[in-house]
């Protein structure tokens, strides 16, 4: 592969994608045993190791839906079958709150990536595989995790230069709760190579509010949805 150099037998079917190299590493460091670093391509950490018995591998993903693309369709091409998707997002609803885990039912998008896809003739409807949705949202009960199902807005986008609130109120009253760069990307594409996907956020920041979790309280949200990620796949 081009941008990811770990070799066929070293990669589980089973991968986590965090956008955070960092947090790739994290994840192998305190949640993994036999951990071996599969790539370093571009500082794009990839490890594999065992939880619980279980062969898993991480794979940093960066940031945006270009990026995310390009490690999927390389995953993908390696042999993954599971893709679960860990990261943080902002939420816009008055109704969610900070540390909360979001479990992605569908992402909108303002990147033209589906209207290319689909040459501009459809709103393709990006979901995830309703297994691993059904599985997380079972798990998330059983560990007493504070954890909504909603849809996100992904989108190209970070700094506005306009005044947004209004349309984050007609998003919120069409159901999206929150918004961040890569899920639709990931439910697409997956679906395209009949792989199972699902994304899980950690919502850091609400944008309405102006409010945002300090490092420590990042870190103790973070490690619930890396358990979440884990126990589910």
């Amino acid at each position: 592969m081009i941008h990811i150099e770990t070799k066929k037998g070293d990669l589980s079917p089973l991968v986590i994608v965090p956008g955070d190299p960092l947090r790739g590493e994290y994840i192998a460091k305190n949640f993994l045993s036999n951990v071996k670093k599969t790539n370093s391509i571009r500082n794009m950490f990839g490890f594999t190791g065992e939880y619980k018995g279980k062969k898993i591998s991480i794979q940093a993903t960066g940031m945006g839906v270009p990026s995310i693309s390009i490690y999927l369709n390389e995953l993908i091409m390696l042999g993954a079958k599971k893709i679960i998707r860990i990261g943080t997002c902002g939420t816009i609803s008055d109704s969610v709150n900070l540390r909360e885990l979001i479990i992605v039912q569908s992402a909108a998008t303002d990147s033209s990536f589906n209207k290319i896809r689909f040459n501009n003739e459809i709103d393709y409807p990006a979901t995830p595989s309703f297994e691993l949705l059904l599985k997380a949202y079972n798990t998330a009960s059983a560990l007493k995790f504070k954890t909504i199902i909603s849809s996100v807005l992904t989108s190209d986008t970070f700094y506005y230069e306009t005044d947004m609130s209004s349309r984050f109120k007609l998003w919120e009253k069409y159901g999206i709760t929150a918004i961040e760069m890569e899920t639709a990307a990931l439910y697409t594409v997956s679906k395209g190579a009949a792989v199972e996907s699902l994304s899980i956020l950690s919502v850091t920041d609400h944008i309405i509010k102006k409010d945002s979790l300090s490092p420590q309280e990042r870190v103790d949200s973070l490690n619930e949805m890396i358990t979440l990620s884990l126990e589910t796949i």
